[in-house]
């Protein structure tokens, strides 16, 4: 029998709190990574009757529903994900955690709204989440539980990103950057931009650039060979390093990320490109440590420095805003926590009246199948009245008892209740679903 109730589920997972990302990288997977046959790898596995796998770069979670609540869902879990990564259990073992009923529900939901993520209040995690639903249905993997739960934990992220600003301050170093110039430049679209690196930051950079609709950006690098493998994907300019004051003659906003250790941009270089722009204002945003641009550039006429100092104070402001909206995220969750408990205890005791109703029925056709004899040949109409006043009555004198059995749905104690009233009408108990 399928299972509603959250005493099934079971969460196992890893993530960048526990984890280390060379072990992450071996432990990413998907539902394609399961055998056909994986039930009958393990007899155990068998007890898996609905399945959800998130996993990103930072965490690799397993959603399950145990058709018993008493197994070892941790040790039955981590087995299935050494099955799914060809990774054996003993390397990973002391890295999970492991979460049952309502915790893993809660959990869950605390991942899709960011308050998991490693940036607090991540909006990109919402869509990954959506994404492994997606997946689980198309596998066939979800059922009655999943079913629920899914549509409630995006619901949670969606109402943490319009009823809260959770999501809505940039928190990386290269958002801010792209966020200040902005502030000050105005329209990016417009702009011409140049990016110094190619290495995380500087992707980082080019990503944030790009979601505020700039087109017009330029790369540069020591290596034209890496600066080439980030630009060929979006078709940008590339310069030869020797090209550095041509390439800042040309731009309106520099953004520096390199792992140099002395400064890229100079006060020379910067004031020989200066010469070639004429009056146009040079926005210069400093994201490395140690710093790529030498400070007193500031001091040139039509420049505008920011470094990673003041951006630092800005992305703590940032980071201060979100942690802010962290308790009015928790109500939400517990909102949407106490709607999906009276829901699934609403399905549970869904199957109790369909079977008193189903019980009801069959009797109401057995009298009248035996009232008919006694009145023998009837006429349409006749038949037809007969059949709906009989149809009345049933429901009639099942609208209080169902009405009751919803409401008791909500109740700690509906089990209890189910079963009495199972008892009393003399329903059999294996058609219960929970």
């Amino acid at each position: 029998m399928k299972k509603t109730s959250l005493t099934h589920l079971v969460l196992l997972g890893l993530s960048y709190r526990t984890t280390p990302i060379a072990l992450r990288e071996k432990l990413s997977c998907t539902l394609a990574d399961l055998p056909a046959d994986w039930q009958a790898a393990d007899s155990r596995f068998k007890a898996v009757q609905e399945l959800a796998l998130l996993s990103t770069c930072n965490r690799t979670e397993l959603i399950a529903v145990l058709n018993c609540p008493g197994l070892n869902g941790r040790g039955l879990l981590a087995d299935l994900l050494a099955l799914l990564t060809g990774v054996e259990t003993a390397v990973f073992q002391h890295h999970l955690y492991f979460y049952t009923g309502p915790d893993a529900a809660r959990h869950l939901c605390r991942v899709a709204t960011g308050l998991d993520s490693q940036v607090l209040g991540e909006p990109q995690i919402l869509g990954q989440v959506a994404d492994v639903f997606k997946t689980a249905v198309a596998a066939n993997s979800a059922g009655p539980l999943l079913n629920e739960l899914f549509p409630t934990v995006i619901r949670c992220g969606k109402r943490a990103r319009s009823e809260t600003s959770i999501s809505k301050n940039p928190v990386s170093t290269s958002a801010i950057a792209v966020s200040q110039a902005q502030a000050i430049l105005g329209d990016l679209m417009t702009r011409r931009h140049l990016i110094i690196g190619a290495g995380e930051m500087s992707k980082l950079a080019l990503r944030a650039l790009q979601a505020r609709g700039a087109t017009n950006i330029a790369l540069i690098n020591r290596s034209r060979t890496r600066a080439e493998a980030l630009a060929n994907a979006d078709g940008l300019m590339v310069y030869d390093f020797a090209d550095l004051e041509t390439a800042v003659a040309h731009a309106d906003l520099v953004i520096s990320a390199t792992a140099a250790t002395e400064p890229v941009l100079t006060y020379p270089t910067v004031a020989n490109s200066l010469q070639q722009r004429g009056a146009r204002p040079l926005m210069l945003i400093d994201i490395a440590v140690p710093r790529d641009i030498d400070p007193a550039v500031r001091h040139l006429p039509n420049v505008h420095l920011l470094d990673a100092d003041q951006l630092q104070q800005e992305l703590d402001e940032a980071l201060t805003t979100r942690r802010q909206q962290v308790p009015a995220v928790e109500t939400i969750i517990g909102s949407e926590m106490e709607t999906l408990s009276a829901v699934l205890h609403s399905l549970a005791l869904r199957p109790l009246i369909i079977d008193l109703r189903h019980k009801a029925e069959a009797i109401r056709q057995q009298e009248l199948k035996r009232t008919l004899r006694y009145l023998g040949d009837v006429d349409p109409d006749t038949l037809a009245h007969l059949q709906h006043f009989s149809r009345a009555l049933v429901n009639k004198l099942l609208h209080e008892p169902t009405l009751c059995l919803r409401h008791k749905a909500v109740d700690e104690e509906a089990a209890v209740y189910a079963s009495t009233v199972r008892d009393l009408f003399g329903l059999d108990s294996t058609s219960n679903n929970d």
